[in-house]
């Protein structure tokens, strides 16, 4: 037993020491284990990346650290943890990333709060605001049992600091899971989500501080159950890029376009090519974030559905021919290409 003990240590510290290397050369490896600056596993999931003044600030779902087959909701494998509140981590290059602590708490006396443990806290996203400085979170609140479906909000004056959590509605009237925000070049804001029991993709602008929706909004591929969506825009058009609805496995990616958000969107398939393409590489989308002035790279979660906070990511630079994209599978790349 000491031996196998001493054995499996010495592993570990051979594969943080080989993940912390691939950090520090600048490379990108999709699917191992990635550590903070401090050594520790990143703790990220379902989340996007804010860029501000200089600095990249990824929010994500602080998973816990024992996964568990919810039996109350029998028509999928609904695997979850107890909800851990939302996770902040800070780089300047894409690749170091310090944890800048949990800025969203999960709730652990009040069972009435929709950010207690029990429940569903997932794909946080944040945006700024120019107007009213103040960063804004949406985020997907549920119940135990997926039954709520609401979309939660809150703020913070800093992009590292204690968010102040404002409430939760269904937006427009409507069920909403899975989501995204997308702010315009023109400062115009807007929330992409699974609504209609997932079957429809709704867009919604919202109100000028991003509180609340504006009440304009439009239904999308009605009867397509896509969910995770990504939302871009490259030279006047725009993009999303979802996922199908299989719960936790792998299906394949999908990609639409149109000429504006509230307009009429085309699909146009799948855009993954290389190894594992036609179930997005064991993965599914979370965000699409832009580096420069024309690089993108595509984000997913690789979910391990037994074993949640293992769930690792899968980042990939994302490149145009002509309108169309493509997302290729890359063994490792170097974030010097974004540029």
């Amino acid at each position: 037993m000491k031996k196998t003990f001493l054995l499996l240590m010495t592993m570990t510290t051979l594969l943080m020491g080989a993940c912390t290397q691939s950090q520090e050369t600048g490379l990108v490896k999709s699917g191992e284990i990635w550590l903070d600056t401090d050594s520790n596993m990143i703790n990220a999931h379902g989340g996007g990346i804010l860029y501000h003044e200089g600095t990249y600030y990824w929010y994500g779902e602080y998973k816990g650290d024992s996964t568990y087959w919810n039996p109350k909701v029998p028509h999928w494998e609904c695997y979850r943890t107890e909800a851990g509140g939302v996770s902040c981590y800070s780089s300047k290059n894409l690749v170091d990333w310090k944890f800048e602590g949990v800025v969203l708490p999960a709730e652990q006396n009040d069972s009435a709060s929709d950010l207690h443990f029990s429940n569903v806290l997932e794909r946080p996203k944040v945006i700024y605001n120019d107007v009213t400085k103040k960063f804004v979170m949406w985020l997907h609140v549920d119940s135990h049992n997926y039954a709520k479906a609401a979309s939660g909000v809150a703020v913070c004056d800093t992009p590292t600091g204690q968010f102040e959590y404002l409430g939760s509605m269904r937006p427009n009237g409507a069920m909403a899971r899975d989501m995204t925000l997308f702010k315009d070049d023109d400062g115009k804001a807007y929330h992409i989500y699974s609504s209609e029991e997932n079957s429809t993709l709704y867009i919604s602008l919202l109100t000028d501080d991003y509180l609340r929706p504006s009440g304009r909004f439009t239904r999308n591929f009605p009867g397509a159950y896509r969910e995770a969506p990504a939302v871009f825009k490259h030279q006047g058009k725009y993009y999303i890029l979802s996922s199908g609805c299989t719960g936790w496995d792998p299906n394949q990616a999908q990609y639409a376009m149109a000429d504006s958000m509230l307009g009429e969107w085309k699909v146009m398939g799948n855009p993954c090519s290389g190894k594992d393409a036609d179930i997005t590489f064991y993965g599914q989308s979370t965000h699409v974030l832009k580096v420069g002035e024309n690089s993108y790279m595509a984000m997913f979660d690789r979910w391990n559905k037994t074993d949640l906070i293992n769930s690792r990511y899968i980042w990939l630079p994302l490149t145009f021919k002509g309108d169309s994209i493509d997302i290729a599978w890359q063994d490792a790349w170097s974030v010097s290409t974004l540029k």
